[in-house]
């Protein structure tokens, strides 16, 4: 696959004793997927994305459907905010999945208790997305796709950001027995009020304990998404219950460590699964 990738590139004249563009992008093709199969010598299908923060490469299946009905929400020190909705996914073609996602936002200030916020909500920002997966690990090695996303301006302040902004990924996964890693990350252009690019990236390892049991530990990194805001790092962990093959049962709970009181005290995900 890397090889018929590098035949379609043009040609280009270079200078004696000079690499080809070609070489230059074959060798950091060749550094990214090797340096993602040490990670996994010494661990190595498995369902994955959601609960977690990060995503995975793996797209819906053509022709069926993916829809979470879910529930997420982060605590600090100046109170807690969240969203709850539905994650709509349609395997659109082969290695293709469309994305769209409807949140109901919220926020809460610190000393008015959990579901305050519930008072101060409104439309969230609505999500449009493509996932396409454009190289497999029967032949490059790896999983990997990207996963565009545009966010629409929120109906409400309290609800997200009343501007809209962009956000490309590229995630990466490697499976070996029981085992996946994946990850990767992306930056956000989410320029508009207080808010500011930012990219953020980590790796999630998922075991499947049972035959319809999976749990994983994340780790990620986020650089500040606003003007005064701080950078942070945060681990987690994921579970996903498969009830029957059509309903399933995911949960996450993670926290910073670093600058956790100003950006994570406490995240949390959970939602019912469907798929057909």
């Amino acid at each position: 696959m890397l090889d018929n990738l590098l035949y379609r590139l043009p040609a280009t004249q270079t200078l004696p004793n000079r690499p080809s563009v070609q070489m230059k992008i074959a060798a950091v093709l060749k550094l990214v997927r090797n340096g993602f199969a040490i990670l996994v010598g010494f661990v190595g299908p498995a369902v994955a994305g959601p609960p977690f923060v990060l995503d995975d490469p793996q797209p819906t299946d053509a022709g069926h459907y993916e829809i979470y009905a879910f529930a997420a929400g982060t605590s600090t020190r100046d109170g807690s905010e969240g969203e709850a909705g539905i994650d709509f996914n349609y395997g659109g073609a082969p290695d293709l999945q469309l994305t769209a996602v409807f949140p109901i936002g919220f926020s809460s200030p610190a000393g008015q208790g959990a579901f305050a916020g519930l008072g101060s909500a409104g439309l969230g920002n609505i999500e449009l997305a493509a996932k396409y997966k454009f190289l497999h690990q029967e032949n490059f090695g790896l999983d990997v796709a990207v996963f565009p996303r545009v966010f629409l301006p929120a109906g409400s302040s309290v609800a997200g950001d009343r501007h809209a902004s962009f956000f490309l990924p590229v995630w990466l996964e490697k499976d070996w027995g029981d085992w996946s890693l994946f990850g990767g990350g992306g930056c956000e252009l989410n320029r508009g009020g207080d808010s500011r690019n930012f990219c953020i990236g980590g790796a999630v390892l998922l075991r499947k304990v049972t035959e319809n049991f999976h749990l994983g530990v994340e780790m990620y990194h986020q650089s500040s998404d606003t003007r005064d805001g701080r950078s942070n790092t945060s681990v987690g962990l994921g579970a996903i219950f498969d009830i029957s093959d059509t309903y399933h049962l995911l949960g996450y709970a993670g926290r910073g460590i670093q600058n956790a009181n100003a950006t994570n005290q406490l995240t949390w995900y959970s939602s019912v699964l469907f798929t057909f």
